[in-house]
């Protein structure tokens, strides 16, 4: 039978998201001949898949064993974002007075009504992920557990469906590292961080990647105590340094006390939790209420039987080649279970890969695809393309060029300008090869840069490109003129000079 997570609390708001993305009163519908497609999974990959593929006029069938919409709508980026929102505006009010607008004494945060709004708004975006509305797009719509039975059948709780392809996009869910006494506590993950309807006194996070750092500010905004901890030197470890160390320093304001470099972590449950951590050369045992553990990710494959129709996974996920094809070619893969970037953008658009090589046999890479992320930090962090240490090791000599917003109206008058704009282009070229940006809005900024690395548009294009004034997006074309500056050679200046003078 379909495995249901439970939704606390069992409020109006959550009882309409169930009704819209696991209805209790769904039949599922009877197999009337062989699909050009089966999807597993029903998270953004599959969602995407389902729907482009019905709408090319395929038929399609579409499984869930647990809630549709996945991570994304119910325990990842849709009610993080929601929090996220709350705990800005809290910030906000804060910082009120850096703008001249007098507020009372001290700040209150209703944890309880942010939660409130929080299911409020993800029940709103729901139907865009409901049964009802993949029905009426012509999709099949299985609620159950799904498995593989041959090279051309998966079994749903004993209906047989036939197929033609099939499209694995089971996601990923949070794993627990092996942390000594972790499992002597009841401890949080993303899959239950969302039931929460009272502020934790004291929260520790274990894990300083994105959602670890985006919860954790979130949370001393609200006004928890928060302790973070994480086993490199500093947060965010993956993203450019530089940048990371804004955000580090916005968070450390904020209140988070930083645990870099953490060792032998250990978990007890003295009358609740409580951690023991050594860090940079300091012993610390703290009593928490709750911990967050947001660190490393686990694919969805027990039960699919995989083995039997020859699909190779590993601890990471399934296998696939850059057409996302399985080791049964005809079997494909996309989002969370297949890819190292576990992005509801990039699951979009692997799907989109998935539709034209399975069904018209096509011969798209996922390769080709140029995949921005952002963290949802104060300030966000936003990345595109390869970092200056990753050109390195691929022998791309790069000139890279920073804007600081320092020197960006628009930011000194939002009182936003401690990031930067920063742009690795290949070396004597325009051609961009990467960039980050660390700023309110980063992730919105982003896009420019890639739409522009996706269609070869470089540097001295977007400098030729009018922006509003004033805009944080300035800054971005002013790299354009720092790059076309570069141009204007000594060689250069005497030619003009020497035209200049004849033309006086």
């Amino acid at each position: 039978m379909a495995h249901l997570p439970q939704l606390l609390p069992a409020d109006e708001f959550n009882l309409k998201l169930e009704a819209e993305v696991h209805p209790a009163d769904w039949k599922n519908p009877t197999p009337s001949g062989r699909y050009n497609l089966v999807v597993i999974g029903a998270g953004t990959a599959g969602l995407v898949t389902a729907a482009g593929a019905a709408g090319l006029g395929a038929k399609v069938a579409l499984i869930e064993r647990g809630l549709m919409g996945g991570d994304c709508l119910n325990v990842g980026c849709v009610p993080s974002k929601g929090l996220i929102s709350s705990a800005r505006a809290a910030a906000a009010v804060r910082s009120a007075g850096d703008f001249g607008v007098s507020v009372p004494e001290g700040v209150h945060v209703d944890f309880a009504a942010a939660m409130q709004r929080m299911r409020r708004l993800r029940a709103r975006i729901s139907p865009n992920d409901s049964a009802r509305r993949f029905r009426e797009l012509g999709v099949d719509v299985y609620f159950g557990d799904a498995r593989f039975v041959s090279s051309d059948t998966v079994d749903v709780d004993g209906t047989k469906l036939n197929f033609k392809r099939a499209v694995i996009a089971t996601g990923a869910r949070a794993s627990a590292p092996p942390i000594p006494g972790l499992d002597s506590v009841n401890y949080l993950t993303n899959e239950t961080l969302f039931s929460l309807t009272e502020l934790p006194r004291r929260l520790a996070v274990i894990g300083a990647g994105p959602i670890g750092c985006e919860m954790a500010q979130a949370f001393a905004r609200f006004g928890s105590d928060v302790f973070l901890v994480e086993s490199e030197s500093g947060i965010l470890p993956r993203e450019d340094r530089d940048a990371a160390d804004v955000v580090q320093a916005s968070m450390m304001k904020d209140g988070v006390r930083l645990l870099c470099g953490g060792k032998n972590l250990k978990i007890r449950n003295h009358s609740g939790p409580r951690l023991s951590v050594d860090s940079c050369g300091r012993d610390y045992d703290e009593a928490v209420d709750q911990i967050l553990v947001s660190v490393g990710r686990t694919p969805n494959i027990e039960g699919l039987n995989l083995e039997s129709v020859g699909v190779a996974y590993h601890k990471k996920g399934v296998n696939v080649n850059e057409r996302l094809q399985t080791t049964n070619p005809m079997i494909y893969a996309a989002g969370d279970v297949c890819s190292p970037y576990q992005f509801t953008h990039a699951a979009d658009f692997m799907a989109r890969i998935v539709i034209q090589n399975a069904l018209f046999k096509g011969r798209k890479k996922s390769a080709s695809l140029v995949i921005p992320w952002s963290t949802y930090t104060s300030p966000e962090i936003a990345h595109v393309g390869l970092y200056e240490q990753q050109a390195r090791e691929k022998n791309i000599p790069v000139d890279t060029y920073i804007q600081k917003f320092q020197d960006v109206d628009r930011a000194i008058l939002d009182g936003a300008d401690d990031g930067f704009v920063k742009v690795h282009v290949k070396k004597g070229t325009d051609r961009i090869v990467g960039a980050t940006i660390v700023a309110p809005h980063a992730g919105d900024m982003i896009s420019e840069i890639t739409l522009a690395m996706t269609h070869g548009l470089g540097l001295g294009k977007i400098g030729s490109t009018i922006h509003p004034y004033p805009t944080q997006a300035e800054a971005i074309r002013k790299l354009g003129d720092q790059y076309s500056r570069t141009r204007l050679t000594p060689f250069v200046k005497s030619l003009f000079r020497t035209w200049l003078s004849w033309t006086r």
